[in-house]
């Protein structure tokens, strides 16, 4: 039997996306919804749908099945399931300010919540499942996102230079990056209405003229504020815009987040490979539910130096690889020219989805003919090539084996 598969991921409509990007990608006519991520894996709450010999089937189910011959004997036995998620994403509006927990507290908070009966589609449900979230995310555009704290100097700089914030150097200099953030998120509506108030006046005519920079936290605040469905209280999201990182990825650059690092999309489209898993702990700048305490939990309190990785090319000239300390993916780009052949034996199961051009995946006799915005799905053991009459780019998800 062949071991590869056409692949076909599901569509999530969330409020943040855009209403072009995944459409043209996936050459499919664009209705009035937004389009905010492609999945493809085997997620329980949105798994892709695979095409073989036998028809056509879930890719859980397919897993299931055989999980040894399908993730190899050193994923299967360490993970149980496919250990990873792989999205293609198009941030329109600003997502949630969020973290992910650790895989220990993911089991509990998982356990507690169905414990307390819970549903596992309630919208005040924390844990969708009991794994960490560890993500790393490739740039396909100019890519904005918060991500961390901001180093100590930069910090009491927005603070002494803000004045909304006037008096919050004093709560940072006594209790550091926890006291600060949990001053903020714990002040009641009517309190955080009158420190924030003063500084959306002032910032948002300058953003409506458009004289305000993207580095500059003023213009994410400012279209928060602007873009908001909500009125009554601002956003407390806003908080999060000065005192997190503003990092700016430019395509084909990389940005890891691991558990604890408080991070938001901006705006852009990117690949994110991330750990088989759906926990999110919000803090703002979005509809969905917010849970302060809970997200004060598991935050890391601490200065975020950002790291912009441009992967490392692999020998043959054709594949870079996105290296990170997460054990449950892997990420790399193929770049293929008309006299390339990238040739490979996957040691565990992988995914391909070409982002341009066309590719032809071969393994022992069957062909697969990839166009923009076609996915594969690879077993375990497989030893495929591929090529391309011009040119193609493809990204990879697959696991680290040792």
């Amino acid at each position: 039997m062949s071991k590869i598969y056409s692949l076909k991921g599901k569509i999530q409509n969330y409020a943040w996306g855009g209403q072009e990007y995944i459409p043209q990608l996936l050459n499919i006519t664009a209705e009035d919804k937004p389009y905010a991520e492609y999945w493809m894996g085997a997620h329980v709450n949105a798994p892709a749908l695979v095409s073989g010999s036998e028809g056509e089937e879930t890719l859980d189910g397919l897993i299931a099945k055989d999980l040894m011959g399908s993730l190899g004997s050193a994923i299967a036995s360490k993970f149980g399931r496919l250990s990873f998620l792989f999205k293609v994403l198009d941030v329109k509006d600003m997502l949630s300010i969020q973290v992910h927990p650790t895989k220990v507290e993911a089991e509990k908070g998982f356990a507690r919540e169905n414990e307390q009966g819970i549903p596992l589609n309630a919208p005040h449900r924390n844990y969708k499942d009991d794994n960490h979230k560890p993500e790393i995310m490739v740039a396909l555009s100019e890519f904005w996102l918060l991500h961390g704290f901001l180093p100590e100097d930069q910090l009491v700089a927005v603070l002494q230079n803000t004045p909304a914030f006037e008096g919050l150097e004093g709560v940072f200099a006594t209790g550091g990056y926890r006291a600060l953030y949990q001053h903020v998120m714990e002040l009641s509506d009517d309190e955080s209405n009158t420190m924030l108030q003063p500084l959306v006046d002032r910032i948002l005519p300058l953003y409506r003229a458009g004289e305000l920079d993207k580095s500059s936290p003023d213009y994410w605040a400012a279209k928060a504020v602007d873009t908001a469905t909500e009125v009554g209280a601002l956003d407390r999201g806003i908080y999060s815009i000065y005192f997190f990182n503003i990092v700016k990825a430019e395509q084909g650059q990389a940005v890891f987040q691991g558990a604890g690092i408080p991070h938001a999309y901006l705006e852009g489209q990117n690949m994110e490979l991330m750990a088989n898993s759906d926990n999110v702990l919000r803090g703002g700048l979005t509809p969905k539910h917010v849970d302060v305490p809970e997200l004060l939990k598991h935050v890391e309190f601490k200065a975020t130096h950002p790291q912009l990785l441009s992967g490392e090319l692999q020998a043959d000239g054709l594949e870079r690889i996105y290296v990170s300390p997460a054990p449950d993916f892997q990420l790399s780009k193929i770049d293929l020219g008309s006299n390339d052949i990238y040739q490979m034996t996957g040691q565990t199961a992988e995914i391909l989805i070409v982002l341009d051009g066309e590719a032809e995946v071969k393994e022992d006799g069957k062909v697969l003919t990839l166009g923009r915005g076609e996915a594969a799905f690879v077993l375990a053991g497989a030893n495929y090539q591929i090529t391309t009459k011009s040119t193609a780019t493809l990204y990879k998800a697959s696991a680290p084996v040792d």
